[in-house]
Formats: C-alpha cells, structure tokens, sequence
C-alpha cells in the first residue's frame, strides 16, 4: 500500500484558520462505514446517534504552551545578530525525560550543538543543550526558579500546527473543556467540539464517559517520508489507563453498547491497552501503534474525527476503519460542500 493512495486534493482556504465562537455548531458529516452513505449535520446533533449504554471515550490531555522563543548566549561575550542580543532559537517540548529534561524541537538546529545555552524571558528560564537524539530533536536541561510549569505558562506559546498562520489570542480554545492532565504537545482536536452542556446532556441519555490519557506527540502529524506505506515509523507517547475508566469501558462493552472514541488518540490508547478479545486494561507506558488499512479493531466501535491531512498516519487509521475508498469519497464530499478542516475545523462521526 502507498502512501499516494491516501491522496487528495484540498483548497488552501479550506484549512480552518480559527475556532468557532461555538464550540458544538460546528457542521458534522455522519459516515456510515458500511455503506459508504453519508449524512450533513451539525455536531451538536451527536446525540441523536448516540444510545443509551454506549461508552463514549475521551483523551484528557492538556496541551502546554510548549513553543519557547530564547535568545542564544555567545560564550565568548561577543553576541551575534543585533547589538546585546544572541541569535533567536525557537523550542518546542515535546516529551519530558526527567524533571528538567526535555526532548525538544530546535530551530535553527545548526545554532543548537551540544553545550549550546540559551536564554528565555531575559533570564528568566535557561537552557542548556545536552545531546542530538533522533530526528536530530535535542535534549534540553532547563535552569529556573520557582516552578516550571508556571514559568512556561508565562513565557510559552501554544505550538499551533504550521497550517495555522493566525495568532490564537485565547489559548484555552486549543483545549477540550475536559483538559486534565499537562503533557501534550498538540490538541487532540476532536474533542474541542464538546461543550459541557453537550457532555452533560449525553451522560443525561445514559451514555458513558470513560477518560484516557495520552500525550500527544508531534510524531502523530510527522509526514510519512516513504512511499511504502508499513515501512513508516511512529514516535512513542505516553498514555494512562485508570482501573475505574477502564471498568466502564468494558461494562458498556459486556452489557453490548458500542464504544465510541473521540479522536484518533482515544482510538490509539485503547486499541493499544486492550487484549486481543476487547478487553481494555488498566496501565501506563508507551505507544507507537501505527494503525493502516488491514489493521483489526480490537475494541473501538464508531469514532468522532476531524478532517486530516493528505497522506498522514491520521488519515490512514480512518481509512482502517472506514474503508479507504469510503472516506476518500467523503472527503471529495467534504470539500465541495466547502466544510473547513483540520484542527479547528468540522467533524466527522463514522459508525
């Protein structure tokens, strides 16, 4: 299978450059992964799909504001670029290794060799380069007082994906209104349609909500650089996996209610932390499950998604689930009737 297969053609102004005033009104395209048929509604309408025993599944990471702007510190006391100021060095977090080490994103990488220092907010925050790891992403020791979590609340950006070329000016709209647990380095965007009124109104219905953790990674949006498509390597992240949620999951599941997750996150964490019968179990560790047409679901039955892009990994696992056929032909769908994609655009539920 090639990685041109899962080809199509998509508007530039299509991308959706900012969220809805509204979280839930949002337009929503039912797939039937059977048939192929689909349906033209709008998010809130979910509950009319949904039943009473159902277990719906959501992924409560919250994403840090993990993009970091530093000035390089020139050892010798002689700085480059403008007069008193080092060269610009951009960060980005992606996974914490122990408390003050980081694996990170730098640009420009050739200004960021080992021994490298840098400072963030006018010496507010230091780092310090300590090793290329692989991609040629860096290992980053970081120097503060006070604590960490609320230095970089003050000095970072939320690292918004490069097609977002808007300034995000509230940065709680690249959050679900269920974040929970900081970790991630990218939103996982599907649940940004829940309003809690929604969830409130679904668990009103008798629908479940489990919750699972995992911290998404820039790896899940890494391009596929081949052209085989099983020769394609994921990066690992961590999820979380609560004995009580688990238990939820697999009571719907036993009782026969469907298990439906949001995101292709929720789906990764799951089919990552269950048996080969569909039984989720509780635990923690690392995943790199790259989910690709021929794959066999193990537990997830209906998945709420948004648009992703051409030829990605995310887009691959909906076609695993959907048929690669059916969704490429609700995407050409998708474009005519001018829906708005990727992170803050629609969304679609397949079931």
């Amino acid at each position: 299978m090639k990685t041109s297969d899962f080809y199509y053609d998509l508007p530039q102004e299509l991308i959706a450059q900012d969220p809805l005033e509204d979280r839930s009104s949002s337009r929503l395209m039912v797939l039937d992964k059977n048939t192929g048929k689909y349906e033209h509604r709008i998010f809130k309408d979910i509950t009319e799909y949904l039943r009473k025993g159902d277990c719906l599944v959501l992924n409560n990471t919250k994403v840090i504001p993990a993009r970091l702007i530093g000035e390089k510190i020139n050892m010798t006391g002689e700085n480059s670029g403008e007069p008193g100021r080092g060269a610009r060095i951009e960060l980005l977090l992606l996974k914490r290794k122990e408390n003050d080490i980081w694996e990170t994103l730098v640009k420009p990488g050739k200004k960021a060799k080992p021994g490298t220092k840098i400072s963030f907010g006018d010496g507010i925050l230091f780092g310090e380069i300590l090793d290329v790891v692989e991609e040629g992403n860096r290992l980053v020791k970081f120097y503060y007082q006070g604590i960490f979590e609320e230095i970089l609340d003050r000095l970072g950006q939320m690292p918004l994906p490069p097609y977002i070329t808007r300034e995000l000016k509230d940065k709680n709209r690249y959050q679900t209104v269920y974040a929970k647990y900081e970790g991630s380095a990218a939103a996982p965007t599907a649940g940004l349609h829940f309003t809690n009124e929604l969830l409130e109104e679904i668990k009103s219905m008798g629908v479940n909500i489990a919750y699972v953790t995992l911290h998404v990674g820039l790896g899940t949006f890494r391009p596929v650089k081949v052209d085989d498509v099983s020769k394609h390597h994921m990066h690992s992240e961590y999820y979380q996996v609560l004995k009580e949620e688990a238990d939820k999951v697999n009571e719907a599941k036993k009782n026969g209610g469907r298990i439906i997750c949001v995101g292709t996150t929720s789906c990764r964490t799951i089919e990552s932390s269950c048996d080969e019968n569909g039984y989720l179990k509780a635990g923690s560790g690392e995943t790199s499950i790259f989910i690709y047409p021929g794959y066999r679901f193990k537990i997830m039955d209906g998945l709420i998604t948004n648009f992703h892009l051409p030829e990605s990994t995310l887009l691959m696992l909906v076609s695993a689930f959907a048929g690669r056929e059916n969704i490429l032909n609700a995407y050409k769908e998708a474009v005519d009737k001018r829906y708005r994609f990727f992170s803050f655009g629609d969304a679609m539920l397949i079931i």
